[in-house]
Formats: C-alpha cells, sequence, structure tokens
C-alpha cells in the first residue's frame, strides 16, 4: 500500500511538474490587435477602398445609363416601328447582363487583390511572433482570441515592436 502511494506521488510530481515547465513556454499574442493596428493593414485597407469606390462609381455610371436608356425606350415606344422596339428590347437585356457580369467581376478582382495584399503581411505577422517567441524562450505560442484563460506571458507589444509600431 505504501509502495503505491509513493509510485502514486512520483507519477503526480512528474506530471505536474511537466505541466508547470510546459505552461512556462508557452504564451499568447493578440493576432487580431496587431492586424488592425498594422500600418501596412491601413495601407491595404485604404487602396482596397479606393478601388472599391472606383468600382461602385462605375457601376452607378453604366446603371444610370441603362436607367436613361429604358426611359427613353419607354417614352418612344409607341412612335417606333414593332423592329425596332425588339432591337431596343435586346439591347436593354444586353446592357443588364454587362452590368451584372462587371458587379461579379469587381467583387472577384477586390477579393483577389485583397487577398494578394494580406498574405505578405499575414507572413510578416506570423514571422515576426515566431521570432519574438523564440527569442524570449517560448515553444508555444498561441492567439489569444480563442483562449478562455490567458494568464501566461502577453508578447503582443513584444511582436508589435518587432513589426516597428
Amino acid at each position: 500500500m505504501m509502495k503505491n502511494l509513493k509510485s502514486l506521488l512520483i507519477v503526480a510530481v512528474l506530471v505536474f511538474g511537466t505541466t508547470l515547465a510546459t505552461a512556462q513556454k508557452v504564451a499568447h499574442v493578440d493576432v487580431s490587435e496587431i492586424m488592425t493596428k498594422m500600418p501596412a493593414i491601413l495601407d491595404a485597407q485604404k487602396q482596397l477602398e479606393k478601388l472599391s469606390q472606383t468600382y461602385q462609381a462605375d457601376y452607378k455610371t453604366m446603371g444610370d445609363e441603362y436607367q436613361a436608356k429604358v426611359k427613353k425606350y419607354e417614352a418612344e415606344a409607341t412612335t417606333v416601328s414593332e423592329k425596332m422596339n425588339i432591337e431596343r428590347q435586346k439591347e436593354v437585356a444586353d446592357m443588364e447582363k454587362r452590368i451584372q457580369e462587371f458587379g461579379q467581376t469587381a467583387q472577384k478582382e477586390l477579393q483577389t487583390k485583397e487577398s494578394d495584399m494580406m498574405k505578405p503581411i499575414e507572413e510578416k505577422v506570423k514571422t515576426a511572433i515566431q521570432k519574438v517567441g523564440k527569442a524570449k524562450g517560448f515553444q508555444y505560442v498561441l492567439n489569444s482570441a480563442g483562449l478562455l484563460l490567458s494568464d501566461g506571458p502577453n508578447l503582443t507589444a513584444d511582436v508589435k515592436k518587432e513589426l516597428g509600431f
């Protein structure tokens, strides 16, 4: 009985000691805070907003032209031939299709541009987190966004410093 108790005590000490040793090699960082305040992210957002506004202006212009043409054709429908009305209906349908395709293309291009701009920034953040974590002797650095308890060292400020902001 005493031998089992000693064995159990030794196992408990080893498990507890291993847990403490591991806990000391884990830190966390708030990636969301870094990404929302990083100058490169803010610049990328401005560029994307500008591109989005350009697409929106073009889309509005196309829509205005479409509306004007439809209004004109409706007003003249009784004064032109049936053949002309059929041609105009086809023209309006083609315009609708072009406007719809433009909207889809613009959305895809914005998504692609955002992805192309964000990928190197995300890699830079990841590299900085790895560098800071290793320099401070941590084996694991977790994103604090999903942590229910983040009582360990917070490397967010150190990573921001590494990134230059």
